[in-house]
């Protein structure tokens, strides 16, 4: 059990640290610390108090280690229902307000306080009575577990994450209800012995999704993290190299200048030439690093009130003209209206929608889709071009990395850039490829970062009003 203790304990501090403020995160880590107490008392009664009974006998540590003992195991019992059926709460997205959510909250703890006062106090034997308690937190585990294979993601990017959660927390705490809550009511007890099997596939699964396709968002911020190292890095260093190149540019100006003068004034046709090609590789260096810099200096949004629909609407325009034989599909409903830079997320749909028709190179299929989710909106890009393998998809966020050979027009900074853009709009973006299947790109709008508001269209009034007719 000292196994499960440490595992346990280890998870929840992880979980927390990711990220403290998200609710899921939160929760998950209480079920963690929960069922980590259980193993805490047992390792207490089986293995510390013992030997300290044996070797250091000691009265008043003996009585603070029982009470630690009974604390232990009593939040184990009664937290470990109560807390996974909040996680559940939490990480299914429609089911209630964060309001909503803190009501409920009091209201379960309620069988709990019940169970406190009015049944025998702890023993280790019967450390709670389980013929009462199985009526609650049985229930628990059972609404929690529904809840939780019930959640759905529109996005395809997530969908492997969510079955890496339902691998790494159902199977133990399933496991955990029959044999600490069910069992016990039919005269078999201290079967949690065996919870330590289960525990640590669970552990292993949470590892193992932590380092590949991430867990509750923790590999994200990770990715998050060294990208945004990367991009400030390439920041720093492109306007730096802009800053040298454009001084050692315009000397060459300066004295290609004087040449083209001499050599005009000597009638020198060929020095003329010569001259000219120099001050167009002049040129052509400082457009390229320009164009560069301003790819990759630190973005400053300046946030208006604009309709989305129009705002994506307007960018798919301009391509239009030159979409061919590639068949566009949209699926933008009206009405959203949204405070964000049109600007730049302008620009970084327009670069979803150049890498896009670039990889069907004229012929396919492009969908646009807006959707709707209760805590976010989902712009998703999809093209049918030839896709990408998992490793190239891996890098496409990286700068400068590009999968277009031979374009010197192209320096691999738009999806960066895209990214970025979402960052510093509090949302997301995640791709997701396959060989021959085609590309997605999902650009996630947290509601309440951009302040998201559902306005009421022409075509919501026309339904109303039919509605009342038929009433």
């Amino acid at each position: 059990m000292l196994f499960v203790w440490i595992a346990l304990w280890a998870v929840a501090l992880i979980l927390l640290l990711a990220d403290p403020r998200s609710p899921v995160n939160r929760r998950l880590s209480a079920v963690a610390l929960c069922g980590g107490a259980g193993a805490l008392a047992a390792t207490l009664a089986d293995v510390l108090i013992p030997y300290l009974h044996a070797n250091h006998p000691r009265d008043s540590l003996e009585r603070t280690l029982f009470h630690l003992q009974a604390t232990s195991s009593l939040t184990s019992y009664y937290g470990l229902p109560y807390a996974y059926l909040l996680f559940a709460m939490a990480y299914h997205p429609k089911t209630a307000s964060l309001n909503a959510q803190r009501v409920a909250a009091l209201v379960l703890v309620v069988p709990i306080l019940l169970c406190l006062l009015f049944t025998p106090p702890y023993n280790e034997y019967n450390p709670i009575t389980y013929t009462v308690v199985v009526w609650w937190a049985v229930p628990y585990f059972l609404a929690g577990t529904g809840l939780v294979l019930l959640r759905r993601t529109h996005h395809y990017s997530l969908s492997h994450a969510h079955w890496l959660i339902c691998l790494a927390v159902l199977p133990p705490v399933l496991f955990a209800m029959v044999m600490s809550y069910i069992l016990p009511i039919l005269g078999w007890h201290r079967m949690w012995i065996y919870n330590i099997w289960f525990v640590g596939i669970g552990v292993a699964v949470f590892f193992i999704g932590l380092f590949t396709y991430g867990f509750l968002g923790m590999r994200v911020l990770i990715d998050r993290r060294r990208l945004d190292s990367t991009l400030r890095a390439v920041t720093s260093g492109t306007a730096i190299l802009h800053h040298a190149i454009k001084n050692d540019v315009g000397k060459m100006r300066l004295f290609t200048e004087k040449m083209q003068t001499y050599a005009n004034a000597t009638n020198q046709p060929e020095l003329l030439e010569d001259i000219r090609v120099v001050q167009n590789a002049s040129h052509h260096i400082q457009d390229m690093i320009s164009r560069v810099h301003r790819r990759t200096e630190d973005l400053v949004i300046q946030p208006i009130e604009v309709e989305l629909d129009t705002l994506i609407r307007d960018t798919i325009k301009t391509y239009e003209p030159l979409l061919h034989n590639i068949e566009l599909h949209l699926n933008i409903p009206e009405g959203w209206r949204c405070t964000l830079d049109p600007a730049q997320v302008g620009e970084a749909l327009n670069n979803l929608i150049s890498n896009a028709v670039d990889a069907m190179n004229g012929v396919g299929h492009l969908f646009i889709t807006l959707r709707e989710g209760k805590r976010e909106l989902t712009l998703e890009v999809r093209d049918t071009g030839p896709g990408m393998d998992k490793a190239k998809a891996a890098k496409a966020l990286e700068p400068f990395y590009t999968t277009k050979s031979g374009n010197e027009a192209n320096f691999g900074l738009g999806l960066p850039y895209a990214y970025y853009v979402m960052r510093k709009h509090g949302g997301s973006l995640h791709i997701r490829s396959k060989p021959g299947v085609g590309t997605r790109v999902y650009l996630l709008f947290p509601k309440r970062n951009v302040k998201a508001v559902k306005m009421k269209t022409q075509s919501d009034a026309a339904h109303a009003d039919r509605r009342e007719v038929h009433g």
